[in-house]
């Protein structure tokens, strides 16, 4: 099984669908440790393959797509995009279609805002992987405080302008 790529792909992303509560970046550290465990590539690497997931249009686990992709090409490619999406597709089907009939109940208030910090934690993660993997450049660290700082102050503050600026002092800092 170790062998196989593509069963490891399954193996590595089928699980991460299912734990992937607040999206896609919630599992960005597990994509990173599966990816480190296995040897499938170098830490330069993973960073490039993040880097062009973020700047790409669509989903930002496109990410999982180009992991695919490097380690089994084409099918490996498709075989961690559909690990990926549809176990969690079937699974959020099977309980919105529940959910509903629970509107207005106590338990279900109490699910929805203990899910919230288990979310914001496993972003938070993800975040700290990309940070450690990038070096330990204390300029970046700053700027990623300071811009996580500034949107969770000022949420309605349109991200792309915080992602501006950040940018801006990355490369004065360069």
């Amino acid at each position: 099984m170790r062998d196989n790529p593509l069963a490891g792909l399954l193996l590595v992303f089928v699980p991460l669908s299912l734990l992937s509560i607040g999206g896609g970046p919630s599992i960005l550290a597990g994509i990173q440790n599966a990816v480190e465990a296995r040897a499938w590539m170098s830490q330069r690497d993973f960073l490039d393959l993040f880097a062009i997931a973020r700047a790409a249009p669509g989903p930002g686990v496109l990410l999982a797509t180009l992991v695919g992709w490097k380690v089994a090409g084409l099918a490996g490619a498709a075989i961690a995009s559909l690990a990926l999406f549809v176990p969690s597709s079937i699974l959020y089907y099977a309980i919105a279609r529940q959910w509903n009939l629970h509107r207005g109940k106590p338990w279900r208030s109490a699910l929805e805002l203990g899910l919230a910090p288990v979310a914001a934690g496993l972003i938070l993660a993800g975040s700290l992987v990309i940070l450690r993997a990038g070096g330990g450049d204390y300029g970046l660290w700053a700027i990623a405080a300071a811009a996580t700082a500034i949107l969770s102050w000022q949420p309605k503050l349109n991200t792309l302008w915080v992602l501006a600026a950040g940018g801006l002092a990355a490369m004065a800092i360069a």
